[in-house]
């Protein structure tokens, strides 16, 4: 695709005025009214995937979705940048940015650059039995965005969109079809998608678009689409 990607609007005239823009493997960027929020900008994200943010989340402490550089990068850029996280990831930064970092957990709300944010989850989807579990949160943003980080968290909650985790060492694409009929979106993007090549890529677009039962959708890197 190229340029703007506009996706059918939904109800609510927030949700409007929020535009999407992908960036590579788990990260996200939403705008709205001038304020940028950020999430997951990890290792497998651009260098830059985080600067020029008002506001950064991050799901969980696995360096694909959390680079201590990238954060740093962006809070120094932009003095009242702030993130919003949970302790373990926190822990590990706070230090350098008082009063800048903020520690969430499953049931919280806050305001971030604008966005009205909750919270959802509280562990990481299994790997293996033989590996311990870690915390993991996922993001429902302006009631209508839901980011769950590398788990299949449904919220309690409806879902317009739902960033899709579509290939992990942590899930199978039955299981990825049946989260998207768990959650029951309006519409899906995928996302954790590096590991996924262009070769397999029709298989999870025709699968999943066909027995997902929502709007199945994917962006390529720096692709926006308003939502």
């Amino acid at each position: 695709m190229g340029g703007m990607t506009t996706s059918p609007g939904t109800h609510s005239t927030r949700a409007e005025r929020t535009t999407f823009t992908k960036k590579s493997h788990a990260c996200v960027r939403l705008e709205k009214d001038g304020r940028t929020l950020v999430v997951d900008p990890g290792g497998f994200s651009e260098e830059d995937a985080a600067l020029g943010a008002d506001a950064i989340l991050v799901t969980h402490e696995h360096p694909d979705h959390f680079d201590e550089g990238r954060l740093r990068a962006a809070l120094e850029d932009r003095p009242d940048a702030e993130i919003w996280t949970l302790r373990s990831v926190a822990d590990r930064i706070s230090a350098a940015f008082p009063g800048r970092v903020h520690t969430v957990g499953h049931g919280d709300t806050f305001t971030a650059a604008g966005f009205d944010v909750q919270v959802h989850g509280e562990l990481h989807a299994v790997i293996h039995p033989d590996i311990p579990r870690i915390t993991n949160v996922g993001y429902l943003v302006d009631g209508s965005v839901f980011h769950p980080g590398d788990a299949l968290t449904v919220p309690d909650h409806p879902v317009e969109t739902l960033m899709l985790p579509v290939m992990a060492p942590w899930n199978k694409i039955s299981e990825v079809i049946d989260y998207v009929r768990e959650v029951k979106p309006r519409r899906a993007y995928d996302i954790h998608d590096a590991l996924l090549t262009d070769l397999a890529r029709p298989i999870y677009d025709n699968q999943i678009g066909a027995l997902g039962g929502a709007e199945h959708l994917r962006l390529t890197p720096g692709e926006s689409a308003a939502l």
